[in-house]
């Protein structure tokens, strides 16, 4: 009827209008040109910052350079807020905003649990599954706050940060890019998330060790990086410092993700899609003239 507000149907659907249906997926945040342009540029620079030692060439003034971690370590942090921030510019409204700082909180009190004793870190399996549910954008945006407010919280403030940021940025992004978000439910949705909880926690330890290798130069000829060294001989260093420092580390953590995932990632993956839905992201926003009153009525 004209004038009427618009009322929300029973139970956890969308309100009625919204293109929102139980079997789409509802994203919070709808990534434009400008950020995936954005997302781009950092991951572009992130795999420079990460991979300089193996990618520079052995001529280059870079390849010797003892300034490049603290360089990239600089820059890392600037570029991050402008991702983050035009992200929010072009997708984040309030009730995202809103979501955004549970999920990122609940992230940083769960790091703690575990962080530091043999890779126990429950804070993975609730990025990937955020990630799942809320899509890439959101899930970039979750995975770098989230990380930013566990150093606070743990004091785990370096010059480490900001790839810790980003690498947990990836890691909730990836979730998003998964296939089957509108269609696979279940047991399968379930072992999709676990194996790639599963593989992201390792990579995120291997990738991590590239920020700090170049630092251990010359305390360890078998394990540390040699500037200006071929790749391969390099690459094999790398490898057998990973073996010796994170492997005992990254191992556990995969565990704790996938065994988790399992127990836990039915019911979490329903609460989030449910809160999607009553945030009805996708929802227009229109206004109903009100009824009109006949002249001379009180």
């Amino acid at each position: 009827m004209t004038g009427q507000p618009p009322h929300r149907t029973g139970g956890d659907g969308p309100p009625s209008g919204s293109a929102a249906a139980p079997g789409r997926r509802v994203r919070a945040v709808r990534l434009g040109p400008r950020s995936v342009a954005a997302l781009c540029l950092i991951s572009a620079l992130g795999v420079m910052a990460f991979g300089w030692p193996l990618l520079a060439d052995s001529a280059s003034g870079l390849a010797h350079s003892q300034d490049a971690p603290w360089l990239f370590a600089a820059l890392l942090p600037m570029l991050l807020a402008v991702v983050v921030a035009t992200i929010a510019d072009t997708g984040l409204d309030a009730k995202a905003i809103a979501m955004l700082g549970v999920l990122a909180a609940a992230g940083a009190a769960l790091r703690p649990l575990g962080a530091g004793t043999a890779g126990i870190e429950p804070m993975f399996f609730l990025m990937v599954l955020a990630g799942r549910v809320l899509g890439p954008g959101f899930g970039f945006v979750l995975g770098s706050v989230a990380m930013f407010a566990s150093a606070l919280l743990t004091g785990g403030v370096g010059p480490w940060m900001p790839f810790q940021m980003l690498t947990m940025g990836w890691v909730s992004m990836g979730a998003g890019l998964l296939p089957g978000p509108d269609r696979l439910r279940g047991r399968r949705e379930l072992a999709l998330l676990a194996a790639y909880g599963a593989v992201s926690a390792v990579l995120y330890g291997l990738v991590m060790n590239l920020q700090g290798w170049p630092y251990i130069g010359g305390l360890a000829s078998g394990v540390s990086f040699v500037p200006g060294d071929p790749v391969g001989q390099n690459l094999t260093r790398f490898l057998a410092y990973c073996l010796a420092t994170s492997l005992g580390w990254d191992l556990p953590r995969a565990v704790v993700t996938v065994v988790l995932t399992f127990v836990l990632g039915g019911t979490v993956l329903k609460a989030l899609r449910r809160a999607t839905r009553r945030a009805a992201f996708d929802a227009p926003v229109s206004f109903a003239p009100g009824p009109s009153r006949e002249a001379g009525s009180p």
